[in-house]
């Protein structure tokens, strides 16, 4: 069994031997809800989890078996988003915060402590304290993120590359707006912020192995990926971010946020696009070296 570690604010499974540059991070599956949370919110159980990526941390769990680290989120998108800056503070939701120059994610109510779910719901009756907010940041955000630098730092050190892979899904609607007449929509699309946070070869062996699994694949349109593709994306130093969105029709039911009696077998899918992609980068050492 891998070795694993569980804290408040995430859970982190180790492979036996790690072999591979990769490590795979699932920021938004997070599904603790605190009670505490849940008096607060205007939301029933069900909506409060529309914009959970729910069960991707269960179709990458084969990773460590891989030979590198999946790291998943324990809290929910809903209550913070790993995915945003620390920063991204809302003056609409949280007391205490003084307006900011314009920024377009948190106008929407989607800051690092979002105000809104999917369809622009709201999730509080009123307003959190600032007080609320920066323990959110101390005992969640900041763990997370120690952790994935850690990550990252281990594998630069032992293979002179390090390769995140962003794990998230995509509502089908979102996607499916986005097809093109007479073509059919796309069922991941990869981000690499246009080439800024990954280098080609890397972008290319990720692609070849969703479409090897019979796949449609685009890039960055129209999810270029965010907060931890921009920080974490340094393909110049070696260390590269590829964030993956998968439709989410193709393993469960959305409206009802539960598992289809497909997942099975998109999960073994998915543990096949795993092995592609933690044995093709492993391959790519000797060129992280040159």
């Amino acid at each position: 069994m891998s070795p694993r570690t569980v804290s408040e604010a995430y859970r982190l499974s180790q492979p036996v031997c790690r072999d591979t540059p990769v490590v795979f991070s699932s920021p938004h599956s997070g599904r603790l809800y605190p009670p505490a949370f849940l008096d607060a919110t205007a939301l029933d159980a069900r909506l409060i989890r529309s914009s959970e990526d729910a069960f991707v941390d269960d179709l990458f769990a084969s990773a460590p078996a891989q030979g590198a680290p999946l790291i998943a989120a324990q809290l929910p998108r809903a209550f913070l988003d790993l995915n945003r800056a620390c920063d991204e503070l809302d003056p609409a939701l949280i007391e205490g915060i003084v307006r900011a120059p314009h920024n377009p994610r948190i106008s929407s109510g989607l800051g690092v402590i979002p105000r809104v779910v999917s369809q622009g719901r709201p999730i509080y009756r009123g307003k959190i304290t600032l007080a609320e907010a920066e323990m959110r940041l101390s005992h969640y955000w900041h763990p997370y993120h120690d952790a994935l630098m850690r990550l990252l730092q281990e594998s630069h050190r032992a293979f002179g590359q390090a390769v995140l892979i962003d794990c998230h899904s995509m509502p089908h609607e979102a996607i499916e707006g986005h097809a093109r007449p007479g073509v059919p929509h796309p069922e991941v699309v990869l981000g690499d912020r246009f080439g800024a946070a990954a280098g080609r070869e890397v972008v290319e062996r990720i692609e070849a192995a969703f479409r090897a699994a019979g796949l449609r694949v685009v890039r960055n349109a129209p999810f270029a990926g965010a907060y931890i593709t921009q920080a974490y994306g340094r393909p110049s130093r070696r260390q590269h971010v590829v964030q993956i969105e998968i439709d989410r029709a193709l393993y469960m039911d959305e409206a009802r946020i539960e598992k289809t009696a497909d997942f099975p077998a998109f999960q073994a899918l998915m543990a096949g696009v795993v092995a592609e992609i933690t044995s093709g980068l492993r391959e790519n050492r000797a060129l992280a070296a040159e």
